[in-house]
């Protein structure tokens, strides 16, 4: 009780309330294990079955709203991801428990309405089980007034009574489970009228019922509950049907983009492969010029050389014979 009325105050005035005014207040981030993931993404459900058959109980975690602001506002991570991933799995399961009741439901009416066409004569103590239906019908209407005001010890009390109500009601019917019937079926049988199953909630429905007691339902915490499980868990299915859309419809552009692009890429390519070409023909074209001119200047070397080498044989030769002539005479 201590910690509910603590995290009441700290939802209502700031979990800083308690801090001196001039000390600084510690900043407030949404990743902290003190905040109630399911909060920050959409809402608690824990807060949806207050005081009903399907009441969860009190959340361990805190409800900020500066948290839930900033939760909104972050950009996209994996913790961010990871709270929605298990907001998503918590409703769903929530959601799958509640549509097997109401296959379970309509199971009973079947079965209900089959005897009821073979002639099954009514319960023989028919009248205690109308008495205790209206009694529990009528605590479980003033439990949910009590809630609605903020009173939880008396919705608290009205829901012992009604509990002990059913057990009474259940050790009736159990006097009579030999001939098969359903506890649906007694109360169908009792009331002599056609029974519908809600399709959010599961509860059973008096076909036409007075409207006053239909917009009851429609509005009580239990059928409001799960209608607002349903519609968050559609809207973030959707979100996300949305978001592989727009991703596919973003790579699509993005492969359009790239093909309209390819042809200009490839000329583009295909022009530097012609340079480079047209680079190594010139540097081949060049070298060998280099080349042949190079060997013809060898050759045109080697020419001089061996003519200045018969000149110098040729003048040696003629110095020797002049020599030899001036020696004869």
């Amino acid at each position: 009780m201590v910690d509910v009325a603590r995290q009441l105050l700290d939802e209502l005035m700031g979990r800083n309330r308690n801090l001196d005014p001039s000390a600084s207040a510690k900043e407030v981030s949404w990743s902290d294990e003190e905040f109630c993931p399911y909060f920050l993404v959409k809402f608690c459900p824990h807060d949806l079955f207050v005081n009903t058959r399907a009441d969860l109980g009190q959340c361990t975690k805190l409800h900020d709203d500066e948290a839930k602001r900033l939760f909104d506002e972050a950009k996209p991570c994996r913790k961010k991801t990871q709270y929605e991933e298990d907001f998503l799995r918590f409703c769903t399961n929530m959601i799958n428990e509640v549509d097997r009741k109401i296959v379970k439901g309509k199971q009973r009416l079947l079965l209900m309405n089959s005897k009821t066409e073979g002639g099954r004569p009514a319960p023989k103590h028919q009248d205690q089980l109308n008495s205790l239906t209206e009694r529990i019908n009528k605590l479980v209407r003033d439990a949910e007034e009590a809630g609605t005001r903020g009173d939880v010890e008396q919705a608290q009390g009205l829901m012992e009574q009604c509990d002990q109500l059913k057990e009474e009601k259940e050790a009736l019917l159990k006097q009579h489970e030999s001939n098969g019937w359903s506890v649906t079926a007694e109360i169908a049988a009792s009331q002599e009228k056609q029974m519908e199953v809600c399709e959010v909630c599961g509860a059973f429905l008096i076909v036409g019922d007075a409207q006053q007691r239909i917009d009851d339902h429609l509005t009580g915490k239990q059928h409001l509950g799960y209608s607002k499980l349903r519609k968050a868990v559609d809207e973030m299915y959707e979100a996300r049907r949305k978001n592989t859309i727009n991703l596919e419809e973003r790579r699509s552009k993005d492969d359009d983009r790239r093909r309209r692009d390819n042809p200009k890429r490839e000329e583009r390519k295909s022009r530097e492969r012609d340079d480079r070409y047209s680079n190594k023909r010139e540097d081949r074209d060049r070298n060998r010029y280099r080349r042949d001119h190079r060997d013809y200047k060898d050759r045109s070397d080697r020419y001089d050389n061996r003519q200045r080498d018969r000149h110098s044989r040729r003048d040696r030769n003629e110095r020797d014979r002049d020599r030899s002539r001036s020696r004869s005479y």
